[in-house]
């Protein structure tokens, strides 16, 4: 079934080529191929891949739609912001952020927008 197979994410974006740029250039991912719609795939760990699908202005969602597990959330933020990231901060009633992270059960996280208004994360397992 599809338990042994390999995902791929797709993201809505108006402008395909700003968008490369960001995803290659800022986060650092390898861009593999450019499908004949426009849809630039770009390589992610263990085998996945992440597409971004040209898209009318719009399409984004008001939801996470991609979390990137890192070893060391402090340092990633750091170096991100570094490139020009800006990280979000909340303060609700049931959710807040401190210096961009919040600490949800097990695991702690921090989120921006990509150029296209999507929301990515970035969040670190904690030991338990």
């Amino acid at each position: 079934m599809l338990t042994a197979t390999r995902t791929t994410t797709m993201l809505p974006v108006e402008d395909p080529e700003r968008a490369e740029r960001f995803y290659a250039d800022v986060l650092g991912l390898k861009p593999v191929a450019t499908n004949p719609d426009g849809t630039r795939i770009f390589a992610l760990g263990q085998g996945d891949a992440l597409g971004l699908m040209p898209a009318e202005k719009g399409s984004q969602t008001a939801h996470t739609v991609l979390s990137f597990e890192v070893p060391d959330l402090e340092a990633e933020i750091r170096e991100l912001e570094g490139r020009g990231v800006r990280f979000e901060d909340y303060d609700l009633p049931d959710f807040k952020t401190s210096g961009h992270i919040a600490v949800m059960g097990n695991e702690r996280a921090a989120w921006f927008l990509d150029t296209e208004g999507n929301i990515l994360c970035l969040h670190e397992l904690l030991e338990t």
